[in-house]
C-alpha cells in the first residue's frame, strides 16, 4: 500500500512537471567532490558519466530519490534528487565573486594608474600655468615700461622739435649778426683805409710844398 501511494505520488508530480512546465528546470550539483550519473534510478544501474560539483543539470523528471536529468555534453541518466539544488553551490558562487572580484581589482588597478597620470598631467598643468602667469606678469611690466618709455618719447620728441626751432632760430640770428658784424668791420676797414689815404695824402701834400720852398732860395 504504501509503495503504491508512493508510486502515485511520484507520477503525480512527473505530470505535474510536465504539464505546468513543458520544459527543463536548470539545477545545479551540490558542494560534492563528484556526482554519479547512472542509466537508472538506483546504484545497481551502469554509471554513464560523473558529474562534478556545481556542474548545470537540466531537470527531466523530478523524483523523491532519483531525478532524470540531462549534462552538458547531451547525455541523460539519473542522479541522486537530495544532492541538486536550483541555486549555484557556493564554490560556483565564490569562483564567479572571486572573477568578479579579480575584475574589479583590475579595473581598480586600472583607474589608479589613470588617476595617477591626470594627477602627474595636473601637476604639469599648474607647472605650465605658473610659467605662463609669470610671463604674462613680465608682459605686463614690458609693456607698461613700454607705454611709459614711448610717452617720455614722444614728450622728448615734442622737446627736440622746440629746442630745434629754438635753434634754428637762433642760429638765422646768429648769421644775421654775424654778417652784420661782417659789415661793420668792412665799414671800419674802409674808414681806416681813408683816414690813413688821407693822412698820407695829407702828408704827401705837405711834403711837396715843403720841397718846393727849399727849391726857390736856391734859385735866387
Amino acid at each position: 500500500m504504501k509503495h503504491e501511494l508512493k508510486r502515485i505520488v511520484f507520477l503525480g508530480i512527473v505530470l505535474m512537471c510536465f504539464s505546468a512546465t513543458g520544459f527543463a528546470e536548470t539545477m545545479y550539483v551540490t558542494d560534492l567532490l563528484k556526482l554519479t550519473l547512472r542509466s537508472g534510478p538506483s546504484t545497481e544501474h551502469k554509471i554513464l558519466s560523473v558529474v562534478e560539483s556545481g556542474q548545470q543539470v537540466e531537470m527531466l523528471e523530478p523524483g523523491e530519490d532519483w531525478s532524470l536529468v540531462r549534462i552538458a555534453n547531451g547525455k541523460e541518466g539519473y542522479v541522486l534528487t537530495r544532492y541538486l539544488m536550483p541555486e549555484p553551490t557556493h564554490n560556483v558562487r565564490l569562483g564567479k565573486l572571486q572573477t568578479k572580484h579579480k575584475a574589479l581589482m583590475q579595473q581598480a588597478a586600472t583607474l589608479l594608474e589613470e588617476n595617477t597620470g591626470f594627477r602627474n598631467e595636473g601637476k604639469q598643468l599648474k607647472s605650465d600655468l605658473d610659467k605662463n602667469e609669470k610671463a604674462l606678469k613680465k608682459l605686463s611690466t614690458d609693456y607698461d615700461k613700454l607705454k611709459a618709455g614711448s610717452a617720455e618719447y614722444i614728450e622728448l620728441k615734442e622737446k627736440h622739435k622746440t629746442v630745434s626751432g629754438q635753434l634754428a632760430e637762433q642760429t638765422k640770428r646768429a648769421d644775421a649778426l654775424d654778417e652784420e658784424l661782417r659789415a661793420i668791420e668792412m665799414n671800419q676797414y674802409i674808414k681806416w683805409f681813408l683816414a690813413g689815404s688821407g693822412v698820407l695824402l695829407v702828408g704827401f701834400v705837405i711834403g711837396f710844398s715843403a720841397r718846393k720852398q727849399r727849391r726857390r732860395p736856391s734859385l735866387l
